[in-house]
């Protein structure tokens, strides 16, 4: 998100919409300016140890919070959210028409991957990435995709990084990272993995 993908709305647009459909009325400019702090303020999306359905119900619940504490910031309800707005939403957010590659990142990662290089994706996501990249048609170039919440841990912990350099069977020196985030560098950088930063508009 931020590197290789990104909405082709705003958020708020999408919450305000789903949250109307749930009786909810909250302005998407609200949305938007309340969203980025709330996820700074957020634990981190990782949870150590779980799988399956017990991984599923602790990342939506993680994003229910969310969901809760920026529409009480954006002025729709202080009172939590019904649970059926926060599936709608966790649920609406892994539709990859939502999603758009950005137009420099195809012909790059096309280029690597048929040279030999070994990618993968290290995201502070959940589950839904996997789907989402082989919807948007990229998941056939990463040999591995690691999301914090089933690693149990999220950048900048190296843990992450660690997970993808023994499923791609490579050393720290051997790898690149690109990223977009300070939360990047600074997980590369504790994993021993050198990192480029993507500055986007």
């Amino acid at each position: 998100m931020g590197t290789l993908i990104g909405l082709r709305s705003p958020v708020g647009a999408t919450y305000a919409a789903v949250a109307a459909e749930h009786g909810i009325d909250v302005a998407p400019a609200a949305i938007d300016r309340a969203f980025p702090g709330v996820l700074r303020q957020a634990p981190p999306l990782a949870f150590p140890g779980l799988e399956g359905d017990r991984l599923l119900e602790a990342e939506r619940g993680w994003w229910g919070e969310r969901i809760d504490a920026v529409l009480a910031a954006a002025g729709g309800s202080d009172a939590p959210a019904p649970t059926a707005l926060h599936h709608a939403l966790f649920d609406r957010f892994a539709d990859p028409s939502l999603w758009r590659v950005y137009p420099d990142v195809p012909a790059v990662l096309r280029r690597w991957h048929g040279a030999g290089l070994r990618l993968a994706v290290v995201s502070n996501f959940d589950r839904r990435l996997q789907p989402l990249l082989e919807g948007l048609g990229l998941a056939d170039l990463f040999a591995t995709v690691v999301v914090s919440s089933s690693a149990g841990a999220a950048k900048p912990s190296p843990q992450p990084f660690r997970i993808a350099l023994e499923s791609l069977g490579l050393s720290a020196s051997q790898v690149w990272h690109v990223g977009d985030s300070p939360e990047d560098g600074a997980g590369a950088r504790a994993a021993g993995v050198r990192c480029l930063l993507v500055r986007r508009p």
